[in-house]
Order: C-alpha cells, then sequence, then structure tokens
C-alpha cells in the first residue's frame, strides 16, 4: 500500500483506547473490586477476626495487583499495534503478519485495529475465522498448551514487558499530504 491509498488516520489516544478496549474494562473493574475489598478490609479490622482480616486483604493484594498488570498488557499491546502497523503498511495484508498476533484475544485486536485503520480489516478478520478462531477465545492459547506459564520468561516479555516501539511512519500526516 502506498500513502496515496492511506484512509483517514485516528487520534494515537483513539488507537490505544480502541486496541486496549478489553483492558480498559478490565482496569475499571480491577480498581472497583480494589475500592470493595479495600473497604471489607477496614470493616475487617474493627471486628478483630484475623481470618477476615486476612482474608480481604488478601483480596485487595490480589486485585490490586492486576491494576498494574492489566496497565502493562494495555501498554504492550499497543506496542504490538504499532509494530503491525508498520508491517502491514509495509508489506500489505499478509498472513505471516497476522500469524504473529494470533496468540491471544488482545493481541489478536492489536493486529486488527491497526489492519482496520489500513483498509485490511475483512482481510485479518477472514484470517483469523480461517484458523479457526472464534469471538470468544479470550484466554492466550499457551495457557492450555503450557500449564507452568507463569514461571516463563516469553510470559512475562511477551505479555507485560514488550519493549517500546516507535512507529517509523507519520500515518495521520501521510494522509492529510494526500488530501491536499
Amino acid at each position: 500500500m502506498n500513502y496515496l491509498e492511506l484512509p483517514p488516520q485516528p487520534h494515537p489516544l483513539v488507537s490505544y483506547l480502541r486496541v486496549g478496549s478489553l483492558l480498559h474494562w478490565s482496569l475499571i473493574l480491577f480498581l472497583l473490586e480494589s475500592w470493595f475489598y479495600w473497604v471489607q478490609f477496614e470493616a475487617s479490622l474493627e471486628q478483630f477476626s484475623l481470618f477476615w482480616v486476612a482474608f480481604w486483604f488478601g483480596c485487595f493484594l490480589f486485585s490490586f495487583v492486576h491494576i498494574f498488570l492489566v496497565i502493562m498488557d494495555g501498554w504492550s499491546r499497543f506496542q504490538n499495534y504499532k509494530r503491525a502497523k508498520d508491517l502491514f503498511f509495509i508489506h500489505g495484508f499478509n498472513s505471516r503478519i497476522a500469524e504473529m498476533y494470533a496468540g491471544s484475544k488482545c493481541q489478536r485486536n492489536a493486529a486488527i485495529v491497526a489492519a482496520e485503520e489500513l483498509g485490511y480489516k475483512d482481510e485479518i478478520i477472514s484470517y483469523f475465522r480461517s484458523k479457526g478462531v472464534k469471538w470468544y477465545h479470550y484466554f492466550p492459547y499457551f495457557m492450555a498448551q503450557d500449564p507452568l506459564f507463569l514461571f516463563r520468561n516469553y510470559f512475562w516479555e511477551r505479555t507485560f514487558l514488550e519493549k517500546v516501539y516507535v512507529s517509523r511512519f507519520d500515518y495521520r500526516r501521510l494522509h492529510l499530504e494526500r488530501a491536499i
């Protein structure tokens, strides 16, 4: 694809919100859960019950830690989106590029948003359907294939610690140049 065919491009913040929409809803849920568990924890302190203090504090910690994990996951998916968008822009739609992001719902969503912004939404949706991916496949496939995934470096690096990717193109500027 050359920049003469480039559709109108959204602001990067809009793309960020679209890429991580599931994660952003999860973030809101974990914030609400943390608040609820903290209120329960404080109430249990007044009852002097060690069991309930430990229970509610454990629930709070679980939910509170997930706030940061979801934020890091959303940031990593945005890095996937930028890389996928550059690859689709340079090479056009290519199933090998789409396959790199087929592992989880969030990664697929990053690739779908990138492809959609370049006019390849139908192609990538068809590709994922041809691979047997269903709309309800939320959990990453590697979780079923490797039950010890939490102890693997690839899980932490790919899920939460994706390296910052700087896009090679300013898509909004390219689109505006075409409009002139």
